[in-house]
């Protein structure tokens, strides 16, 4: 049985896991923790600790080396890390609640809530006005600013002020392409500032972290202990250099959360919570359904590689402060990478199957992206990642069930009440006699009374077992009411 290591992360509704599933994920770990030693051995980083989240809770933690070299204490769950730009969620996340509370428009110019950026010089006469959208979606035409964003973590609110004031120079005009903007998440921690009316770690901390439990889980670093805290090491001429301690500072919006594996486990239980939409109540400190908006990107979708030892290309776009991502074998997937001065990271979520990894290093830009992608292979050949679907619909299980009689029939007949307006227009009765006759001659009987997998409320797919070969096929309802059938597609699939 697997221990469940951080019992009752979350009181929210979650996906379903049953135990098969989660002792496939502990009969895994063996295998994962080898990727993760390994990684963290050959990385150079003194010490790690990653965690995988199924059904709500933190499922298996493990640490590996030590959180300073000095006192060489060991790394454990409730060691504190950085996670560097992983805390850019919680910006995104932030302005969405202010949305939601009517505070903001996401579609309003920036400068409507940092006036300092009225007197902006755009880079063409005819640039629009950067929106807090943009800023999201780092499509304002700012200059990628990886790594000189990660040294302005300390700059004050004054020194802030006045780089607003003065205007920045831009790359291109906004909403034109996708370009990774540090200075733009520290211009939306101003936002919440100005629109809350309290400073923006203290917004997060009260409306966001502490409703999740994350006692642990904040931005001025100093505030806990030295002994619980991971210290931040570079790898440099083949030996370890301590990186300087940062305070926290205006450009904490982009880069400053410090947490530990037991509070981020929280973190990534509360986002997963909101996969799929669901009639229960919304139990956590943000709708779930603007958790989803976090996933929705500008039109600026990109190729790219899988990360780790197993490539794939995926379609990918930056979303709201998270990378969504479609992947031919995991599915939707949302991630983020952290990269800062004395620390590495990685999240990635499957919301298909209601699973996150994530995890923490304290070697300058030691993210650990491909050991928490190879995890999610491994998990996947180990059979731990079955997909979720939507239940079957009653409209859909009674237009599957006169698709299978129409098919049985070899008329339309049994199903002539059920056909949307288009569907005799597309085809005559009489052609589809003929067609389904053809059909059953090519295959014979087919049994019919096979499972529909909704793809939706309106729509689903099926596979038939007939006496000569296999049909699969699609469904698809009309947008009328009561619904009705508006296609009835198959392809024979012969067998040997």
């Amino acid at each position: 049985m697997l221990k469940l290591l951080a019992a009752g992360v979350l009181a929210l509704a979650a996906l379903p896991a049953d135990a098969a599933d989660l002792a496939r994920i502990e009969a895994a770990t063996p295998q994962i923790d080898r990727i993760f030693e390994s990684f963290q051995k050959e990385s150079h980083a003194p010490g790690l600790v990653y965690g995988i989240v199924a059904d709500g809770k933190l499922v298996h933690v493990k640490a590996f080396g030590v959180q300073d070299l000095k006192e060489k204490r060991p790394v454990g769950p409730d060691s504190l890390f950085r996670i560097a730009s992983m805390s850019k969620a919680f910006t995104a996340l932030a302005i969405l609640k202010l949305r939601d509370q009517g505070k903001l428009s996401l579609d309003a110019p920036a400068e409507t809530y940092v006036p300092e950026m009225k007197g902006w010089r755009y880079p063409t006469s005819d640039s629009p006005r950067i929106k807090v959208r943009d800023l999201l979606n780092h499509v304002s035409g700012f200059v990628t600013d990886d790594p000189w964003g990660d040294r302005q973590q300390v700059l004050s609110e004054a020194e802030f002020t006045a780089m607003l004031k003065r205007g920045v120079p831009f790359t291109r005009a906004p909403q034109t392409a996708f370009e990774y903007s540090n200075f733009g998440y520290a211009t939306l921690g101003r936002i919440v500032t100005n629109v809350s009316g309290m400073p923006y770690d203290q917004y997060i901390r009260r409306e966001i972290q502490a409703p999740l439990g994350m006692a642990s889980t904040g931005y001025e670093v100093r505030d806990w202990p030295l002994e619980r805290r991971a210290v931040g090491y570079r790898w440099e001429n083949e030996a370890w250099a301590e990186e300087p301690t940062m305070r926290h500072g205006t450009f904490g919006a982009m880069g400053g959360v410090q947490t530990s594996a037991n509070d981020y486990s929280r973190w990534i239980a509360f986002l997963l919570s909101a996969w799929p939409p669901r009639d229960d109540k919304d139990a956590g400190p943000v709708a779930r359904a603007s958790v989803r908006e976090m996933a929705l990107g500008s039109n600026v979708p990109r190729l790219r590689q899988r990360f780790g030892s197993s490539p794939v290309t995926q379609a990918a776009a930056y979303g709201m402060g998270l990378i969504a991502a479609q992947d031919p074998e995991l599915g939707n997937t949302l991630s983020h990478g952290g990269g800062y001065p004395g620390y590495g990271s990685h999240m990635l979520l499957l919301t298909d199957h209601g699973l996150g990894i994530f995890v923490f290093s304290n070697r300058t830009y030691n993210g650990g992206s491909g050991a928490a992608w190879d995890a999610a292979v491994a998990l996947l050949k180990a059979g731990a990642l079955p997909a979720t679907v939507p239940p079957v619909s009653p409209s859909l299980a009674t237009a599957y069930r006169a698709a299978g009689a129409m098919f049985r029939a070899g008329s339309i007949a049994p199903a002539r009440t059920l056909l949307a307006m288009n569907f005799l227009l597309d085809r005559s009765p009489e052609n589809w006699a003929r067609e389904l006759t053809r059909v059953k001659g090519e295959v014979g009987e087919c049994e019919t009374g096979s499972a529909v997998t909704p793809t939706g409320a309106l729509s689903g797919t099926f596979r038939w077992t007939c006496d000569k070969g296999v049909l699969e096929g699609q469904l698809l309802l009309a947008p009328t009411s009561p619904a009705t059938i508006q296609a009835f597609r198959y392809t024979v699939v012969p067998t040997r």
